[in-house]
């Protein structure tokens, strides 16, 4: 006996007739007919939507920049106080 996952009921282990898998054919065909399915549930972005995520995305992108760059700065000062610069030294 096994347990059926989603419903909890227990069925038999073996016995059960499977149904004929379809061919690699009908597979791309059966595909090809859910995408589209699936694309005309899409709901597309009135264009003040659009400009509203746009900016969001914009937004996030600079405050991940000014972090990057914030640590950045923060790592060059730490190994210049802990290893220092030579007097004469020129880069």
């Amino acid at each position: 006996m096994v347990q059926d996952e989603p419903n909890g009921e227990i069925v038999a282990a073996g016995g059960a007739v499977r149904e004929k898998k379809p061919n690699f054919f009908q597979r791309i065909a059966l595909f090809i007919r859910q995408v589209f399915a699936e694309l005309r549930k899409v709901v597309t972005p009135t264009r003040q939507e659009l400009m509203k995520f746009t900016a969001v995305v914009l937004g996030f992108v600079v405050v991940m920049m000014a972090i990057v760059y914030g640590l950045d700065v923060l790592f060059v000062w730490v190994t210049t106080v802990v290893f220092g610069v030579p007097a004469g030294a020129t880069p």
